[in-house]
């Protein structure tokens, strides 16, 4: 019913790399309320040398892009960070793989193998007659199960092989990665409520400059952290937002090697500059800034337990929302988004740049993967749980009789190909749109 990984059985991979970039999910409209929800940390940041946006409100070394009118960039920063953003990766597959893993084991269901990555083995030892190894491609992760093993001593007909268990067995074995992906999702919110307590925004007019790059056209024309940019050409700006951001970022794009008028907010000072961007490769214009909606962040704690509860559960929800919506926009508008699904490199890349902003915003980080690879596992597609469910589902529809074996293995054989092809296509894509990689090239 599962996976067929050669001569074993396993639980479908937990897709990691078919992440939206986390930066889509819109963030819910700005209220006077002690809770607020952001896509990944507690604000949004662009450069309009990339038309990047990531979720800092602090200045940052580099920028990162995954806009969908934006060509992607990414930068990995400091070696901690990333280490920071791997872990939390690696961490979430663990999790995932752990669901299947327990749900078996405390049935009684024989498991043979529980891996992190796929292809050879990195480092692997035994322990209970399980196999537990790091494999070479960071694409996800799988449970193994000796049902179709040769070289397996379990008798075929043993009671306890997974593909022996009642259909309700099964399930729950399949399900339980999701399962474990929503409660650790929780749980990181729940911590993050108690030790560093939840972000609140109060949205200002304007859009803040949290980073100039050296020697950029910004630099050399007078624009320095900390500006706030009231208007473009002409365009007044009385809210902050996301859209704001885009209007600026816009204007740039437009007007390569022409002068943008920008009024600018300094201190207690306003007053005009014009900023000449230069040209990229594809004829946009860039001034290499990071730009933030323009608000201040506050810290909001629970007073008691049962308000720590309140507050992780509106935050879990709201954050659940909007990773439903964006993977809906996705599909609505594949054609506009397919650019934005992104690969362990990128993911990794967004993490490092979060780790280098607040504590909150790599909490947050991680909750919004744990939800993603809970949503994505769920879609009815070859080599992920979705599918393996749909397969049980139509061998209860059909009465208890399952689809012929060498079926089922061609059906997820080529599912689990797709999968490790379009996972090495996301590696190198989005190796290649690293920043320091851009400069090489």
């Amino acid at each position: 019913m599962l996976i067929n990984f050669s001569s074993s059985c396993t639980c479908p991979p937990s897709s990691s790399y078919f992440l939206r970039r986390l930066s889509n999910s819109r963030p819910r409209p700005l209220k006077p309320r002690t809770h607020i929800f952001k896509s990944l940390s507690s604000s949004v940041s662009y450069s309009s040398s990339s038309s990047s946006k990531t979720r800092f409100l602090y200045p940052l070394a580099k920028r990162v892009d995954y806009r969908s009118f934006a060509a992607p960039g990414f930068d990995f920063g400091s070696v901690e960070s990333v280490l920071e953003a791997a872990g939390v990766l690696t961490a979430i597959i663990i999790v995932h793989e752990s669901g299947h893993f327990l749900a078996a084991s405390l049935q009684g269901i024989h498991v043979s193998k529980f891996a992190v990555g796929f292809g050879p083995s990195l480092a692997k030892f035994n322990a209970n007659n399980v196999e537990y190894s790091i494999r070479a491609f960071p694409l996800g992760g799988f449970v193994g199960f000796p049902d179709n093993d040769p070289d397996s001593d379990i008798p075929d007909d043993d009671e306890n092989l997974l593909k022996n268990r009642p259909i309700l067995d099964r399930v729950i074995v399949i399900s339980a990665g999701v399962v474990a992906n929503i409660i650790f999702a929780y749980a990181i919110i729940f911590t993050e409520v108690l030790s560093v307590g939840l972000p609140v925004q109060e949205a200002s007019s304007g859009v803040l400059v949290p980073e100039v790059r050296a020697f950029s056209a910004a630099f050399r024309d007078g624009l320095l952290p900390g500006d706030v940019i009231l208007a473009i050409n002409g365009i007044e700006f009385p809210k902050t937002g996301p859209g704001v951001v885009s209007q600026v970022v816009d204007v740039i794009k437009k007007n390569p090697k022409r002068n943008v008028s920008m009024k600018v907010e300094r201190g207690k000072r306003d007053f005009e500059i014009l900023v000449t961007p230069d040209e990229n490769l594809d004829g946009t214009g860039k001034i290499g800034v990071q730009l933030s909606p323009n608000v201040k962040v506050t810290k909001v704690r629970p007073n008691n337990i049962l308000e720590a509860f309140n507050y992780a559960g509106k935050e879990f929800w709201g954050l659940s929302y909007n990773v439903l919506d964006s993977l809906k926009q996705t599909f609505l508008n594949f054609s506009q988004s397919a650019s934005k699904v992104s690969g362990p490199v990128a993911i990794i890349a967004v993490g490092a740049e979060v780790a280098r902003s607040t504590v909150d915003g790599l909490y947050e980080f991680a909750a919004l993967l744990n939800l993603n690879l809970a949503v994505i596992n769920l879609l009815p597609l070859p080599a992920l749980d979705g599918g393996s469910l749909a397969l049980i589902l139509l061998e209860a529809a059909r009465g208890g009789r399952k689809l012929p074996l060498e079926l089922e293995q061609r059906i997820m054989s080529s599912g689990i190909m797709f999968v490790i092809l379009l996972g090495l296509f996301l590696i190198i894509r989005d190796t290649l749109n690293l920043e320091f990689i851009k400069d090489i090239l």
